[in-house]
């Protein structure tokens, strides 16, 4: 059974319920980042129906409790604390931008386990907090080695939101650039909810980049990428973005998709047993109208799974009993066998350039990178 926290009121106080497992589901619902949220919350209730069907967590039904992620971080941390002391919830997960588990984290992460499932900036390391996505170095390093080698991109441009993920992560490009003979050649950062573009446009093209790296979230990213076209940039200039779906590229229009490229752990085109087998569980469960589940809903998916691998293996939702085994864990997936490493999975990393409004996977990056 999977509960919503937002309709609670019609039902009078939302209380724990004796044989249930409540896990707070913390994916956005509003602002640039809400292109994500059904995906997000589809994904999560797989995975919850899943894991009811082989016994529950400890014999107990998993519940879903939605939050807002989109909100703003306080008000997600302050929700979220609330749900934890009334004993509603039992663990956390979902994706949502890091400003937001940094406010979240210190407040819970000591009394629950909090599975993490957004790309981030790297650096994470609390007791209680586990990662289930890419960081830069496995990420963004290896793509920007491979565009310079095969597309000679030696100038970049970062474009981000104005916040502590698009920062960090550019403060690492610039050593990845370095890497390959090239450098970031300069950066704008817009604050979330930017609709023009205009300015940032016209420093891109009069630093002359060869490749622009987008540090945008959401509908962000899609406004930039329709943008960029119509400026006709992108005759003249590629574009890597570290978070970037399928569903960003409906939005955007295959117009505004040329030279468009994207580095994730997970998309839809992979065409392993695994991924296959997930989109076809997906897809029987809500119909062919629903949102494409893309890396950013199934990382959804593997919240809810590692939190139920995280406590089944502890036999306790007790932090301090699950840090003693939680490099024990693994659990099965839509990206196959997966394992704890230092609270964070190891995972394959991929290149994918956009064609038209999917993704067409031109490398794998792990490979890649051994062999050069």
């Amino acid at each position: 059974m999977c509960g919503d926290h937002h309709d609670a009121g019609r039902r009078g106080p939302l209380a724990a319920e004796p044989g249930t497992f409540g896990v707070a589901l913390v994916v956005p619902r509003q602002g640039p980042a809400g292109i994500f949220g059904p995906a997000c919350e589809l994904c999560a209730r797989l995975a919850a129906d899943e894991v009811n069907a082989a016994g529950g967590v400890l014999g107990r039904e998993v519940r879903l409790v939605m939050v807002d992620g989109g909100a703003p971080p306080g008000q997600v941390a302050d929700e979220v604390e609330a749900l934890v002391a009334a004993g509603i919830v039992r663990g956390v997960t979902g994706w949502h931008i890091s400003s937001v588990r940094q406010a979240l984290a210190p407040r819970i992460a000591h009394r629950v386990p909090y599975v993490y499932t957004a790309l981030y900036e790297g650096g994470e390391n609390s007791q209680g907090v586990y990662l289930t996505s890419e960081t830069p170095d496995g990420q963004l390093r290896p793509a920007m080695r491979l565009l310079a080698a095969e597309r000679r991109v030696r100038r970049w441009y970062v474009i981000g939101n104005d916040y502590v993920w698009p920062r960090r992560t550019a403060r690492a490009a610039h050593a990845y650039a370095r890497e390959s003979g090239g450098r970031i050649c300069g950066e704008s950062y817009l604050p979330l909810g930017t609709h023009d573009f205009p300015a940032a446009l016209r420093r891109v093209e009069h630093a002359d980049a060869d490749a622009v790296l987008m540090l945008l979230v959401g509908s962000d990213a899609v406004r930039f990428n329709r943008a960029f076209a119509a400026s006709r940039l992108d005759q003249r200039c590629l574009r890597l973005s570290t978070l970037m779906d399928e569903n960003m590229l409906v939005a955007s229009g295959a117009d505004a998709t040329r030279g468009l490229s994207a580095t994730a752990g997970f998309f839809g085109s992979l065409a392993t047993a695994d991924t296959l087998d997930f989109h076809g569980r997906y897809g029987a469960r809500f119909g062919p109208g629903s949102p494409a589940p893309s890396a950013l809903g199934e990382s959804c998916y593997e919240g809810v799974l590692l939190l139920a691998a995280l406590v089944t293996r502890a036999r306790s939702w007790d932090v301090a009993a699950i840090e003693g085994t939680a490099g024990e864990v693994s659990y099965e997936g839509a990206r196959g066998l997966l394992r704890l490493r230092g609270r964070h999975v190891r995972q394959r990393i991929y290149l994918a350039e956009a064609d038209g409004l999917d993704f067409a996977v031109t490398a794998d990056l792990d490979a890649w990178s051994s062999r050069v």
